[in-house]
């Protein structure tokens, strides 16, 4: 069961990761833009969709990879100091009762929202640039797919813990025994370069 819950892992952070490499560039946009804009006087009429059409997606298809990493915003104070049996339980019902509905929704919502500007070859009303969007429009039945595969894994998580009483591990991009060892690698580094 591991193995499968860490294929799923593994395709929200290959997602995850995909995505980030837009942040990168969506900062090199932003930095061009306002180069142009403030120093030669020559704004880009296509600078704010791109930007925006980058972060949306980049906001959207990170959701999935967040929830593999158990990186989602929650009450963390009444939730840490409860039983993981009693965590899983809670995070089980608020799986049924909103996350799966609303994802479910977006996911099939977005299928109609994407055919409707794939079909008018829609493009942006923001600028006059006529930035194409309806690739964008995409983005949001895989995000919708993306987080329903990961919500599987994670309810899989919650019915292991609830039948042992522990967490099954996640995949993590560094584990805690890297961080120790990073530590010890670095206080010994320091120890060395303190005595020389």
């Amino acid at each position: 069961m591991t193995r499968y819950l860490f294929m799923i892992d593994r395709i929200s952070a290959w997602s995850g990761k995909a995505v980030a490499w837009g942040v990168a560039l969506l900062t090199l946009i932003v930095c061009y833009d306002v180069v142009a804009r403030y120093i030669f006087n020559a704004p880009t009429q296509w600078g704010f969709d791109v930007a925006y059409i980058l972060f949306g997606t980049g906001f959207m298809i990170a959701g999935a990879y967040t929830l593999s990493r158990n990186g989602h915003v929650r009450a963390d104070l009444m939730y840490r100091v409860l039983q993981p049996r009693t965590q899983a339980i809670m995070d089980l019902v608020l799986y049924f009762l909103f996350f799966l509905p609303g994802v479910a929704a977006l996911a099939y919502a977005g299928v109609d929202f994407a055919k409707a500007s794939w079909a008018m070859r829609e493009v942006s009303s923001v600028t006059s640039a006529g930035t194409p969007i309806y690739p964008f429009k995409l983005v949001i039945p895989i995000a919708g797919v993306l987080l329903l595969l990961q919500a599987a894994a994670e309810i899989a998580r919650c019915i292991l813990c609830i039948r042992t009483g522990q967490w099954p591990r996640r995949l993590h991009d560094v584990e805690e025994e890297d961080i120790d060892q990073l530590k010890e690698i670095l206080a010994g580094g320091k120890s060395a370069g303190a005595g020389s």
